[in-house]
Parts: structure tokens; C-alpha cells; sequence
């Protein structure tokens, strides 16, 4: 088969280069992630789409063919399948463009490397990622009072270090191969939100 027959087969994102605006927003559990794109919604118009929330949504949806698939997963702190979250991210992007939204904040994804390979190959490519660096007992702290009253079943100390021990191991190599890209701002979380905004502000302008 020559190259451009190679070429013409290669499949095209869904979404074309300048269509939509996507940044992923990575971090350990109990950086500081929603907080910080709460601030960006507000200020600058960007839909949030959290990873975990949709997976959330799709696990009590009723009629869903992955509820049980993702109540599994997200109870021993493991990773859903990508072509699930993938499927909701995309059908998330496609509603609020129709909306006329196009600046999208993916918050907690993509949290392996095929992930974040696949979304970039099949529904966009990404500007940059959005990196919140936080020391693991700064997160351990958090998520135990976030526990206290967040009724979620993952926010418990044996599920919280699970989740660590998995975000350094699969995520990590994630953050490794957009940086070597020149794609990635790293924004320390150990200081008052404000200042950690001012800095996600200042990245905004750069990239």
C-alpha cells in the first residue's frame, strides 16, 4: 500500500483542529481540580466535564449498558474502560456545541496513556494539559473531610490510597508525554486557592 493510501484510510478526529478548545485538567485525588475549573467556568466560560462525574451519572442512568461495569470499577479503584468514558465525553462535547459552547475543561481525564492517544486520534486534540501538583498527605487530608460529607463510597482511606498509588503508576506517564510536547503547565497546589488560581490564570494567557 503506497503512503497516501495510508494517508486517506487514517480516520479523522471529530472534531477539527480549531472547532472546539479542549484542555485536560490532571491531578492526584484531592488536588484542587473542580475548585479550580469552577473558577474557570465563571470567568471565562468554559463547560466543565468531569471524567468521574459522567461516569457517575451513567452508572445510576437508568437503562445503561455500562452501569454495572462502572459501579465495579469506581468500588475497586480501578480505571474504567476507555471507550466508555471516551463514548460520554464525546456525547457530552457534541451537546453543549450544539448549545454554541466551545472552550471545554476535561477534569480528570485522560488517566492512562491509550486514553489520552485515542481521544486525541478519534474526537480532538487537546491545547494543553492543565498539571495540579500536590503533595499525597496535602490530598490525604482533603479527601478524609471531603468524606466527612460527600457520601461518595470512593472517599475512604483504603480507596483514597488505591486511587494514589494508581494516578502515580498510569497518570503520570500521561503528564511525561505531553510535556516532553511542550504541552503541559504544572501549577502547585500546597498554597491558598488563590493564589494556585492566579497562577492557572497566568497559564491561560501563555498558552
Amino acid at each position: 500500500m503506497s503512503s497516501n493510501a495510508r494517508e486517506v484510510t487514517k480516520p479523522q478526529p471529530v472534531f477539527k483542529d480549531g472547532e472546539v478548545s479542549v484542555i485536560f485538567v490532571l491531578g492526584g485525588p484531592g488536588a484542587g481540580k473542580g475548585t479550580q475549573c469552577a473558577n474557570l467556568v465563571r470567568d471565562y466560560g468554559f463547560v466543565h466535564l468531569s471524567a468521574g462525574d459522567l461516569l457517575r451519572a451513567e452508572q445510576t442512568r437508568e437503562g445503561s449498558k455500562y452501569g454495572e461495569l462502572i459501579a465495579q470499577h469506581i468500588r475497586d479503584g480501578l480505571i474504567v474502560p476507555q471507550e466508555v468514558t471516551i463514548a460520554l465525553l464525546e456525547q457530552s462535547i457534541k451537546e453543549n456545541l450544539a448549545k454554541g459552547s466551545k472552550r471545554f475543561l476535561v477534569d480528570g481525564f485522560p488517566r492512562k496513556m491509550d486514553q489520552a492517544i485515542t481521544f486525541e486520534e478519534q474526537i480532538a486534540k487537546s491545547s494543553f494539559t492543565l498539571f495540579f501538583e500536590c503533595p499525597e498527605n496535602v490530598m490525604l487530608e482533603r479527601l478524609l473531610e471531603r468524606g466527612k460529607s460527600s457520601g461518595r463510597a470512593d472517599d475512604n482511606i483504603e480507596s483514597i490510597k488505591k486511587r494514589f498509588r494508581v494516578f502515580i503508576e498510569t497518570s503520570m506517564p500521561v503528564v511525561d508525554y505531553f510535556q516532553k510536547q511542550d504541552r503541559v503547565v504544572k501549577v502547585a497546589c500546597n498554597q491558598p486557592v488563590d493564589e494556585v488560581y492566579a497562577e492557572v490564570q497566568n497559564a491561560l494567557k501563555t498558552k
